[in-house]
């Protein structure tokens, strides 16, 4: 019998895209694996939803929203005590291929010294334009970045298994040995940069994550930052969560080279973008995020974004 997969669904307020998702996951064509859907607090109807047309798949409930680290830790957990041999982090918002479980076993069996896999992920709406082919950090700038991202599939030039800085969280299978060893998901991203923390973990522990071309996924970009203030909401957590990872890390010497380079003068400009009577409203308040992402991370608090984001309209 092939390994055991448990593949985790996250859901919050997202019941139409949750059932597409597992409309398309429940015909993987893979004998040995179960879905489990982690809602994290909905207040739609999703939970009824999913449990009126996929009774059979296990639903664990939260009470408020954990965020992605902590939600989907939930069900990390519940997989672990499963005794399952991988576990595959699915965002809610994605269509996969029916041959995703067993193209990314395969790799797992060619490339012993691996232990994080990641999908090939292209947009929904484009279907043959890669949105992410593999992670990559890039010291000089100070920002994690995408490879491949909006290239046409077409030529070949992407079909090659490589390791990569780290796979994107979307459509991410890890081996449960692994987190045995790194842990459990960082809760204090809260959302982002979980990923590129969790593949650095286990880098350190000489495990390569690698990029499965034939494991395909389409991503509907994106349902975790929905309405007018989607853009402000990631903003914060991108800026603040960038000074927490390269705080677990990087070197000393980086840290102050990267301040000293970038994260200073980025404070700087907005500081003047945020009191400027230029500026418009807009800059105003992707100024005053930044800032507010700052203090946080400096006075160490983590988890969600302050509610006054959420409410920011463009």
């Amino acid at each position: 019998m092939n390994p055991k997969i448990l593949i985790i669904i996250l859901n919050w307020n997202g019941k139409k895209d949750t059932l597409e998702c597992l409309e398309s996951s429940t015909k993987i064509d893979y004998d040995n694996y179960e879905i489990v859907v982690v809602d994290n607090g909905s207040t739609d109807d999703s939970v009824k939803s999913i449990r009126e047309k996929y009774s059979h798949i296990k639903i664990i409930e939260n009470n408020a929203n954990l965020g992605y680290a902590e939600g989907n830790n939930v069900g990390i957990r519940y997989a672990l005590s499963e005794n399952t041999d991988y576990i595959l982090l699915l965002n809610n918002d994605t269509i996969v291929d029916k041959n995703l479980l067993t193209n990314f076993i395969k790799a797992s069996e060619n490339y012993p010294k691996a232990g994080i896999f990641g999908a090939k992920i292209y947009y929904f709406d484009t279907p043959n334009k890669i949105w992410f082919a593999g992670g990559t950090w890039q010291l000089e700038k100070a920002k994690s970045e995408h490879i491949g991202g909006n290239e046409i599939d077409d030529s070949g030039f992407w079909n090659d298994v490589k390791e990569v800085d780290y796979a994107c969280g979307c459509a991410l299978l890890i081996k449960s040995e692994v987190i045995q060893k790194i842990g459990l998901l960082e809760s204090r991203f809260f959302l982002t940069w979980e990923e590129l923390d969790w593949c650095y973990r286990a880098k350190k522990l000489g495990y390569q994550s690698l990029i499965v071309p034939s494991a395909k996924v389409w991503h509907k970009i994106s349902a975790s930052f929905v309405g007018g203030a989607g853009k402000f909401h990631q903003q914060y957590f991108m800026e603040r969560n960038r000074l927490l990872w390269m705080e677990k890390h990087l070197q000393l010497n980086q840290i102050i080279s990267v301040y000293k380079r970038i994260i200073l003068p980025e404070i700087y400009e907005s500081m003047r973008g945020y009191l400027s009577s230029n500026s418009s409203p807009n800059k105003k308040a992707k100024c005053k995020v930044s800032l507010a992402a700052f203090r946080d991370y400096i006075q160490r608090r983590f988890g969600d974004c302050p509610s006054w984001v959420r409410s920011i309209k463009e």
